[in-house]
């Protein structure tokens, strides 16, 4: 690989890394224009394994802003990220892969203040990302939570009778 090679995939590292940092910020600060800006035309996203919705952007946005409401602080930190690019159409490196692992700490919107309840959830993000002449964006995310433990289900887990 020549330099030259070797710094565009750098450069390309480093703005899918700022592409998927953007994603949780959007999140996470409920800028639902911003979400939907980082995503292609068709873009989707997949949160039924959280117990949401799949769709297009905009459609996961309107949700996501409805669901997000219950909570007054919400931090996403999305850690572990795996990149791989692909090919499309014969050019190498139009096109990505990143599994990333999440942990999303919430507080719960109450007049309890400080001393409000907390969720916790954890588990796997997929993004699959396509260079465009915009820059790097989001054609799908699918998110695969693991575990989560709030006030009423402590330990909950996916298919537990515990919960």
């Amino acid at each position: 690989m020549t330099q030259r090679a070797e710094l565009a995939t750098v450069m390309d590292r480093l703005a899918v890394d700022e592409l998927i940092t953007a994603y949780a910020v959007a999140v996470d600060d409920g800028d639902w224009t911003a979400y939907r800006g980082l995503f292609t035309a068709d873009g989707r996203a997949d949160y039924r394994s959280a117990g949401g919705v799949e769709g297009d952007a905009g459609q996961v946005a309107g949700w996501l802003a409805e669901s997000l409401a219950a909570f007054s602080m919400r931090q996403h930190l999305i850690v572990n990220r795996r990149l791989r690019f692909g090919v499309l159409e014969h050019d190498t490196g139009d096109t990505a892969a990143v599994r990333a692992d999440y942990l999303n700490p919430m507080r719960f919107t109450s007049d309890a203040g400080p001393t409000a309840p907390d969720m916790v959830c954890g588990g796997r993000y997929a993004f699959a990302l396509l260079r465009t002449s915009q820059g790097w964006r989001l054609r799908e995310v699918v998110v695969h939570e693991k575990w989560r433990r709030s006030p009423a289900e402590p330990w909950a887990r996916e298919g537990d009778d515990r919960a």
